[in-house]
């Protein structure tokens, strides 16, 4: 399990994977649940991916991307801020590589300081759909229309990737659950405005998926 204190340094993608198995592990063990589903956000599809391993009763990936991080991140920074595009892909590279570079455009700090290099390294060897194929248990996958981080068609990857799994796109919904019916500039005040509510969409699709299994 993760400590109160985290080094960034040497925190890994499969920290976070392992912790979610001892998570599931924890409430499996008190044998008192009939079934557990383990469900991931955004980053957290791909944990969820992993850790639930076909030992979960099913998985739900929420705004979850079809394609390593780097392919989403190039694609994050075009729209942007196009004119780092092409540095990003030589860091990314790099970073793919298994090696670590000295970041000399601090534009790129939050994306590649030093002390997330490493993470990024181990991060970036996950394919989401080569990861997916894996399970062999029901899958339900969600994407909003409004998602300004994640695409459609990225849902429509993890489709692709396993057929049997079920695929609701919500109309409108963007990333963090919420509705939008206006622009981008609705929709990114949307993320600092905890008033607004949960799609009703999204919670109605999940309880109808649990309760089908």
């Amino acid at each position: 399990m993760l400590s109160g204190s985290v080094n960034e340094m040497t925190l890994s993608f499969d920290d976070f994977v392992n912790d979610a198995k001892d998570v599931f592990s924890y409430f499996k063990n008190q044998k008192k649940y009939n079934k557990i589903i383990i469900a991931g956000h955004s980053e957290g599809s791909l944990i969820g991916m992993l850790a639930a391993n076909n030992n979960s009763d099913a998985f739900i990936s929420l705004e979850g991307a079809g394609r390593t991080i780097d392919a989403v991140l190039v694609e994050q920074i075009e729209k942007q801020a196009p004119f780092l595009k092409e540095e990003v892909q030589k860091d990314l590279e790099i970073l793919k590589s298994g090696k670590t570079f000295e970041l000399k455009n601090q534009m790129l700090a939050s994306l590649f300081r030093a002390s997330v290099q490493p993470y990024m390294i181990s991060w970036l060897k996950y394919n989401p759909q080569d990861e997916i194929k894996k399970l062999k248990i029901p899958a339900l996958l969600i994407n909003g229309t409004k998602d300004l981080q994640v695409n459609v068609a990225d849902a429509e990857l993890l489709k692709k990737a396993k057929p049997d799994a079920e695929l609701v796109i919500i109309d409108n919904m963007n990333h963090i659950f919420k509705e939008i019916k206006g622009d981008d500039t609705e929709n990114m005040k949307s993320y600092t405005n905890p008033d607004l509510p949960v799609s009703p969409k999204l919670t109605s699709t999940i309880t109808v998926f649990i309760k089908s299994l």
